[in-house]
């Protein structure tokens, strides 16, 4: 079948098409609608030596690295993430997911804080206060394990909480994957009645009742058939003057 005959089959079928494209238009408008746009919201924070451990470098953290850093920041990271610290987090007003991870290719203790919900303003507010939860937490560590302040770990913001930026990946991809399905359902539907409403090929045409079917082969002389043998007999019999000869 060719792209033509397929036209053809979608001209001879509307009333099946139709029906189901209208269908596919109300549920991709659907989709549309009951999924919001989602927006994102990402800083970036590094930890810093503490001040004690800058002092050979009159003070500078940013002169002052170790690999202890890196593995700080994984931990902190990990914590951030965990069903305390979103319970923590709820509680201090953050609303949407928020995630914390190291930088990817970072050469450093650098980490991403990102927070995602449906409100632009709301997701910009938990960007902050996820900021300032990290530090705290940070804090609290060095404080349960009694280290000075003087040579307690710091953190210092590299990006702010940016502005919020829509994230329409996935509703589009919903959106097409509906549209695709209920496009492909409606041309099944009219091929399927498309096959029912034609006639079967080869299907031989009906006899009257009462007729039995002959199989004639082709080519064969019509007086070879039992009947047209019948009808010479009797014409060689019966002559004009009533004989039985001619």
């Amino acid at each position: 079948m060719d792209l033509a005959e397929i036209w053809r089959v979608m001209r001879r079928r509307w009333y099946v098409l139709l029906p189901g494209l209208l269908l596919t238009a109300a549920l991709t408008t659907a989709v549309h609608l009951l999924i919001p746009v989602e927006y994102q919201s990402q800083s970036t924070v590094t930890l810093l030596n503490s001040s004690k451990a800058t002092e050979a470098f009159d003070g500078n953290p940013f002169l002052s690295t170790q690999a202890s850093l890196t593995g700080m920041a994984d931990g902190l990271a990990r914590n951030l993430n965990s069903d305390g610290a979103k319970a923590d987090l709820k509680a201090l007003g953050v609303t949407g997911k928020h995630e914390v991870k190291i930088a990817d290719n970072a050469q450093g203790p650098f980490m991403w804080l990102t927070v995602t919900g449906t409100d632009p303003a709301a997701v910009l507010k938990s960007g902050e206060l996820l900021a300032g939860y990290a530090d705290k937490r940070l804090k609290e560590f060095q404080t349960q394990q009694s280290v000075a302040p003087e040579a307690m770990i710091r953190m210092a913001t590299i990006v702010p909480p940016q502005k919020p930026e829509a994230q329409t990946k996935t509703r589009i991809q919903y959106i097409v994957m509906v549209g695709a399905l209920g496009f492909v359902l409606s041309l099944v539907a009219v091929f399927f009645v498309e096959a029912r409403r034609r006639t079967p090929r080869g299907k031989n045409r009906r006899t009257p009742a009462g007729t039995p079917a002959t199989d004639t082969p082709a080519g064969t002389p019509a007086a070879a058939t039992p009947g047209a043998a019948d009808e010479t007999m009797a014409l060689r019999t019966v002559g004009p003057s009533g004989a039985g000869s001619p």
